[in-house]
């Protein structure tokens, strides 16, 4: 086997692999200054070719697509618009530019036509020999522009050739699941199949004041289709380890779930580091990773492209990934091509951007040759420099009694081991560790000490009791706190409360609370009638409320 290329470890049996290409696809262009170039398609095969990739499949030049297939999702009037306007008499559409959304991120160049077919075309050829089983996995990196609607451009895509793929699919396939890893969302997918069960659609994309604004956790599909459309929100940055931590379980558990009959995969590499649009930081290993866990479930795979606008990067990540589908790894080296200036100055396939900047600023680091030398003349002299001499210089002068200027105070530095208030009580080990929700906790403090030799004891509840029926409880919570009370006779009498001498007598019982001659049902004796009086107990203080 050729050097630039190494057989991956763990591959059972290969994959027949079917790739589309169309020469064309390279002369088009969207306008200057826009980001979207399909020359970056043209640098990618490119790189197919002379790895030597097509040795390991077929090479394919579909059919482009025409109006009538484009028609199976797209409404008639839009695709007979896309046929028609061109540079030359937009000006004569100009309310129907409006109306499909053509003008700004979705520009009208020449050739417009053209381009829409062969994306297309692709994508519909590709599912339809995956559908007749005449290959594992099929390729058409013009595709996977998933933002158009069924009357709109959208987000530099006019027709969804991923829609059309999936329903010449679903001809032979009974359920369909539909994955992207762009950094966008994949909404116009989503919608052209949001109330259906036969199709998952599955996107995992940056969302929160982004294009296109859609793709929140609760668009879950509706009525057949609810639950069949998942969205994993994320923010900028992640990571491939993260990428990987939520990409692989959710794949695994949606293939076990909805177990699909054949599956597309949407390759935007926008969601690459270094994108001009987007905001993640994946390498190209670790984007080329969700290709690889995909495959290893042994569908039918149809693998599209997508956003991606960094076009040394994207190239790289696509070429890659076709050798992945065909069971190789492509060395580091970029062979020599015909765009093999624009993958300078490492000219390495690997996509990893803080890496790059890492090693450019290294290497401006050596070009410094060491610390420089700097002669030094005599310091001049400034009036600061009597201000630092004695910082502390007017504190002798202010008198004991006079409060010190803020400055000095907060200039002071506490010594250790100085005893100080309680601002930094605890400090050093000198909190008191007393906790009085357990009556027999060691140490007790003095107070607490007091209190049981006097024969106080209090429970949690010690405090005003509310007027109520007896038998009711207070405090947080569904059972509360039972307060302790006892009677009190006419007039003010010593309060005796019985405290057991061990653990064993159990828990002080309650005495009853004596109303016009009831007994509160906690308590088992009967008192005497006490001429209508309640005693309510607080701390050592017992008022009576005459009725």
């Amino acid at each position: 086997m050729s050097q630039n290329m190494i057989p991956l470890d763990g591959e059972s049996q290969k994959k027949r692999v079917c790739y589309f290409f169309d020469s064309d696809i390279g002369g088009f262009h969207y306008g200057p200054g826009h980001p979207m170039k399909p020359t970056r398609i043209r640098m990618c095969h490119s790189l197919v070719m002379n790895y030597g990739l097509y040795k390991k499949m077929e090479i394919f030049r579909a059919k482009p697509a025409t109006k009538r297939e484009m028609t199976q999702f797209h409404s008639d009037e839009y695709v007979e618009f896309l046929s028609r306007i061109t540079p030359s008499n937009m000006n004569s559409y100009i309310k129907e530019q409006h109306k499909y959304n053509v003008g700004d991120d979705c520009p009208v160049f020449d050739g417009l036509f053209d381009y829409c077919s062969i994306s297309a075309g692709g994508s519909m050829e590709g599912a339809a020999r995956l559908s007749r089983d005449k290959c594992d996995i099929a390729v058409n990196w013009a595709g996977g522009l998933h933002h158009s609607k069924k009357s709109e451009a959208s987000g530099f895509c006019y027709v969804n050739d991923i829609v059309l793929g999936i329903l010449e699919l679903l001809r032979y396939h009974t359920r369909v699941l539909y994955i992207d890893v762009d950094v966008h969302h994949g909404d116009g997918v989503e919608e052209a199949f949001y109330t259906t069960d036969r199709v998952m659609t599955v996107s995992f994309h940056k969302y929160g004041e982004y294009f296109p604004g859609t793709g929140e956790l609760r668009d879950i599909g509706i009525g057949k289709g609810k639950y069949y459309s998942l969205n994993f929100p994320l923010r900028d940055g992640i990571s491939d380890e993260n990428y990987k931590s939520v990409f692989e379980p959710v794949i695994r558990e949606v293939m076990a779930s909805y177990d699909p009959s054949a599956i597309v995969l949407q390759c935007g590499t926008d969601s690459l580091s270094g994108d001009k649009l987007g905001c993640l930081n994946l390498s190209m290993r670790g984007h080329a990773n969700c290709v690889k866990f995909v495959k290893s479930f042994n569908k039918p795979l149809l693998l599209l492209g997508g956003g991606g606008y960094t076009m040394r990067n994207v190239s790289r990540a696509w070429a890659y990934e076709t050798g992945l589908a065909a069971g190789v790894e492509l060395a580091p080296e970029i062979p020599v091509n015909e765009y093999y200036e624009y993958f300078g100055p490492d000219y390495e396939l690997d996509v990893s951007n803080l890496e790059r900047v890492k090693n450019i600023v290294l290497d401006n680091l050596r070009h410094l040759g060491g610390p420089p030398g700097i002669h030094m003349t005599d310091i001049p002299k400034m009036p600061i420099d009597d201000d630092m001499d004695d910082l502390n210089q007017d504190e002798d002068l202010i008198p004991p009694d006079i409060r010190r200027h803020r400055r000095l105070l907060d200039s002071r530095i506490q010594a250790d081991g100085e005893l100080s208030d309680s601002d930094d009580e605890g400090e050093g080990g000198r909190r008191d560790h007393t906790q009085h929700r357990d009556r027999d906790s060691e140490p007790r403090s003095r107070s607490s000490e007091a209190d049981i030799a006097s024969g106080r004891r209090f429970g949690i509840g010690v405090g005003i009791l509310s007027s109520g029926a007896a038998g009711s409880t207070h405090g947080a919570g569904p059972s509360g706190h039972t307060t302790m009370v006892r009677p009190v006779l006419s007039g003010h009498l010593p309060m005796e409360i019985d405290t057991p001498t061990t653990a064993e007598s159990g828990p002080t019982p309650i005495e009853p609370v004596v109303t016009n001659g009831t007994t509160d049902h906690h308590s088992g004796d009967k008192s005497p009638k006490q001429n209508g009086t309640v005693a309510v107990v607080d701390d050592a203080v017992a008022t009576s409320v005459e009725s």
